[in-house]
Formats: structure tokens, C-alpha cells, sequence
């Protein structure tokens, strides 16, 4: 890497401990801000800084990336009294990899220039093993030049990168990510569903469908968790939630109807109200066995 970067970071949780570590591994000084102290421990021993505050974090880094679950805690984090713009000198980055709103990103990128700073949004897919094995998907919005002062950071933590226009087309490229997402959810569910009410040896019939046109990366990754009942989030949906309303948003301010994704976050909505809300999406297999009386029942260990 050509500059040295101070690289500052904001929430390491599921994904965000695993992408900060990289950027640590290219040897760039880091400073870390989560809300849980001890969840940061990780890049802590490795000898990153700790900071109390996402402002002292951005008073200490010459690039700021935050990874947090929410709209209100990106506002909070990058725009509060003691949030990363307050503390950004000139020239700064600030970089938001969280999923969140296009009109967020879009105000974040206005009030930064007003500081000579640029504000970048760059949500991810790829889910916690793609966060681990540096292999992400990410969609970026905002300046070109602060895209390619951002790239070899972006390749230490996925392998599809793409400029996807001025602030705010990141958020809404990942965005259309989620649709697919949403759909793909309910083929891979419903499918192992029927198949296992219809008699089928599950495992057997989802190797032979996953190297034809019905399989899909999401098949292989979550569909094996799906057989062995592994529920535990990759991608929780109480943040899957939050994101299809974030489609659904976007959707009304386009005049767009999008049926299938109403759907999803109703059915999705209904988990949250039963308190599923921490497991991973591919739990939806056990609302849809519900809905029809049916259990789904895990054959692989």
C-alpha cells in the first residue's frame, strides 16, 4: 500500500471483527471503538489502540470505517457530539460498511465535505464466512478518489469490489442484494421442505439440485447448516428485518411494488414477534413448517 493509513474502526461484531483484522494484518496502525469493550479484545492483543469514543477514534485515524447494526447507530457514531465527523481533520475518510439508508449515506457524504472530509458508504455481502475468509462482496458509493484511496483496504476484505456511483448507490445496490437475498431464501426453505414431506433423501437431492440451475451459493452455505438445524446467525434477522425495510423504503420513494419482498418481511416479521429474532435467516425452514403444521426435521449432525 502506498500510504500508510491510519485506519480506524467502529464495531466488531459478527462481521466487523474479522474485517478489521485484515486491514490489521496489512500492517496499518489500528484504533478500535465497539460499545462492548471486550468484544474487541481480539484486535486489542494484536496491538491495535483502544479508544473511549468514536470521536477520539476519528481524532487518532486518517480513515474511519464503521460496521454497526442500525441506521440510528450509524447517525450516532458518524454524526453525534462525540461521533467520527466531529473528530475528523481535513482530508479525512470516514467509510460506513454497514447496511443502512441510501438517505443516510447521502447526508453523511454532505456534511462531510462541508469538514474537507469525504464520506463514503460500502455495505458488504458474504456473511460472517466471508467477513472471516476476507472474501466479500462490496458495493461502493461515493468519490471515485476516495474509492481508490480506498481500494487496497476494500481487496483485504473481499474479493468483488465495485464503484457503484456517488454516495448513497452502495447502500442501494446492497439493497437490491437483500431482495435477492429474500428470495432466495424462500426457494432454498420451501424446496427442502417439500422435498422432505415428499419422502426425498434431503441431503441426497440437495447435492444432486445445487450444481444445476435451482442451487445457488446460499444453497451450499446455508443449506447445510439448514440440514443440520444450525440456526446460529451468519446474518441475524432481526437485522434481515431492518433491512428489507430499508427495500421497502426505498421501494415507496420509488413508487415500486415488490410483492415477493413484502412477503419476506412479513414472514420474517412474524419470527421476531415469536422471539427468533437472534437466530440466523435460514431459520425461516422452521416458520414454514408451522405454517403448514409440519416440523423440519434435521438429518445431518
Amino acid at each position: 500500500m502506498a500510504e500508510k493509513l491510519r485506519i480506524g474502526w467502529i464495531g466488531t461484531g459478527v462481521m466487523g471483527l474479522y474485517m478489521a483484522g485484515h486491514l490489521q494484518d496489512l500492517g496499518l496502525p489500528l484504533t478500535v471503538y465497539n460499545r462492548t469493550k471486550a468484544k474487541a479484545d481480539p484486535l486489542l492483543a494484536k496491538g491495535a489502540q483502544w479508544a473511549d469514543t468514536p470521536r477520539a477514534v476519528a481524532e487518532a485515524s486518517d480513515v474511519v470505517f464503521t460496521m454497526v447494526s442500525y441506521p440510528r447507530d450509524v447517525e450516532q457514531v458518524i454524526l453525534g457530539e462525540t461521533g467520527v465527523l466531529p473528530g475528523l481533520a481535513k482530508g479525512g475518510v470516514v467509510c460506513d460498511m454497514s447496511t443502512s439508508s441510501p438517505v443516510l449515506a447521502e447526508r453523511i457524504a454532505a456534511e462531510a465535505l462541508k469538514k474537507g472530509c469525504l464520506g463514503m458508504d460500502a455495505p458488504v455481502t458474504g456473511g460472517d464466512v466471508g467477513a472471516r475468509e476476507g472474501t466479500l462482496s462490496i458495493f461502493v458509493g461515493g468519490d471515485k478518489g476516495g474509492y481508490e484511496r480506498l481500494l487496497p483496504c476494500f481487496e483485504a476484505m473481499g474479493k468483488k469490489i465495485l464503484l457503484c456511483g456517488p454516495a448513497g448507490m452502495g447502500q442501494r445496490a446492497k439493497l437490491a442484494n437483500q431482495i435477492a437475498i429474500a428470495g432466495v431464501m424462500f426457494s432454498i426453505c420451501e424446496s427442502f421442505l417439500f422435498a422432505q414431506q415428499a419422502g426425498l433423501d434431503v441431503p441426497q437431492w440437495k447435492e444432486l439440485v445445487a450444481v444445476g440451475s435451482g442451487g445457488s451459493l446460499a444453497m451450499n452455505n446455508l443449506g447445510n447448516r439448514i440440514l443440520k438445524g444450525d440456526y446460529a446467525p451468519g446474518f441475524f434477522i432481526d437485522h434481515f428485518i431492518k433491512d428489507l425495510g430499508l427495500c421497502l423504503e426505498e421501494c415507496r420513494r420509488m413508487k415500486l411494488v415488490l410483492p415477493g419482498t413484502a412477503a419476506a418481511d412479513e414472514v420474517y416479521r412474524i419470527m421476531q414477534a415469536k422471539g427468533q429474532g437472534s437466530k440466523g435467516t435460514q431459520a425461516l425452514i422452521e416458520c414454514l413448517a408451522d405454517i403448514s403444521g409440519k416440523t423440519w426435521k434435521p438429518c445431518c449432525k
